[in-house]
């Protein structure tokens, strides 16, 4: 097999993005994955302007803006009484403030967009049913090694093989935290939803003591996306046996009627437990790296882990043209950037889960009386997610309309 001169380990949102960011600096590259085919699962996904800037960047986001939804609001409901505690606008202040507009989308159609635009590159080639189990280099070069034993060689190599990640542990024998909740996806026609119509324009987040539901609109509002999260009581590790859909019915229990009917919706075969990784503070060893969840696997309460996989193959893409000679530098440099930030947002999803599924009525009361104070303008708190500095300085920030 001609040598390439990347090996990317992991056909997903963030594997592709770092075929772009290689392409982008003539170089090729070799997209290993575990599946028979490539594609993805699960259902909607929201991306802020710390991403969207980077999918502008990569020359995706026209295609994109073709299937996705704008928002025009966050909005945060308490799960039992339907009041709504919160609200962020994503309109003209929002776009004026960070430069680029807040989607969310069906994760398949990210997903193919990103696949295309790789193969349009003519620079990124593609392999399936190979589930990558060791990784080794010398002078020659990076060479990794499938379950069925093939092998593959390159001038450097990227794992973006996920929360689950082999390459990760060419650096880190640590195992992925379950955070004991579980959650619970899909996706259906818009019609079968309970919403008044000014509703199908906000990304819905219900909360509750432990638990919440998050709706939005995909596929330019042809269907809806919803995903249930709770915290499992019979958490049993290395069990299937916690977290079942009967016990999601009884954790929402007495929710609002329109959450209620929602769950009537939901896929109940599949459950997805949620893990997150603890920050490790190296990714390199001379010519391998890594990005993504194999980095930095987070929890999804900031609906953040698809945006700073993108916002790593953008600094990748940077780093590759500073150092177009020496893989070991460019990623050294990249480590250095993208560590402390992902840490920060790691360490930050875990606290918005804490605040967001309170369950003290006196830590409750004090969240929602600080949610009801902020108005729907007031940006702070999401600064540092979405004004990265990184992100907007490669592009000019500009007002859509």
């Amino acid at each position: 097999m001609t040598k390439t001169d990347l090996i990317i380990v992991g056909g997903g949102i963030g594997g592709l993005a770092a075929a772009l960011a290689a392409a982008e600096n003539g170089k090729t590259s070799m997209v290993l994955e575990r599946a028979p085919e490539f594609g993805e699962v699960g259902a909607g996904i929201q991306l802020a302007p710390n991403a969207t800037s980077v999918l502008k960047r990569f020359g995706v986001m026209d295609e994109i803006e073709k299937v996705a939804v704008f928002p025009k609001r966050l909005v945060l409901k308490d799960v039992y009484t339907g009041e709504e505690l919160s609200a962020m606008d994503l309109g003209q202040a929002f776009l004026e403030r960070y430069g680029h507009p807040y989607i969310v989308l069906h994760r398949a159609d990210l997903h193919r967009i990103l696949f295309e635009a790789c193969v349009r590159t003519g620079k990124v080639t593609f392999v399936n049913n190979q589930t990558i189990v060791s990784i080794n280099q010398d002078s020659s070069g990076v060479t990794v090694t499938s379950e069925s034993g093939d092998t593959f060689t390159a001038d450097a190599a990227i794992g973006a093989d996920g929360i689950r990640s082999n390459i990760r542990k060419y650096f880190s024998d640590d195992e992925p935290v379950c955070s004991e909740y579980v959650a619970y996806r899909g996706t259906i026609p818009i019609e079968e939803i309970q919403a008044e119509p000014h509703e199908l324009d906000d990304v819905i987040m219900w909360i509750g003591p432990y638990l919440h539901l998050v709706q939005y609109p995909v596929r330019s509002k042809q269907l809806y996306n919803q995903v249930v999260v709770f915290k499992s009581y019979r958490y049993k590790e290395n069990s299937d046996d916690w977290g079942t859909p009967d016990e999601m019915e009884r954790r929402f229990k007495g929710s609002h009627p329109k959450v209620w009917h929602a769950l009537s919706f939901i896929n109940r075969q599949f459950r997805w437990p949620m893990y997150d990784r603890v920050p490790i503070d190296n990714w390199t060893k001379g010519n391998v790296t890594l990005l993504g969840d194999a980095a930095h696997a987070m929890l999804q309460y900031l609906a953040q882990g698809g945006c700073q996989a993108l916002e790593d193959a953008s600094y990748l893409a940077d780093m590759l043209k500073q150092y177009p000679n020496d893989y070991e530098k460019a990623f050294l440099a990249y480590q250095k950037e993208r560590i402390p930030r992902t840490a920060r947002v790691q360490r930050s999803a875990r606290t918005w889960g804490e605040i967001l599924h309170a369950a003290d009525p006196i830590t409750i009361l004090l969240r929602n009386t600080i949610f009801k104070q902020r108005t729907p303008q007031n940006y702070e708190a999401a600064d540092f997610l979405y004004n990265y500095e990184h992100t907007t300085r490669k592009i000019k920030p500009k007002v859509l309309s």
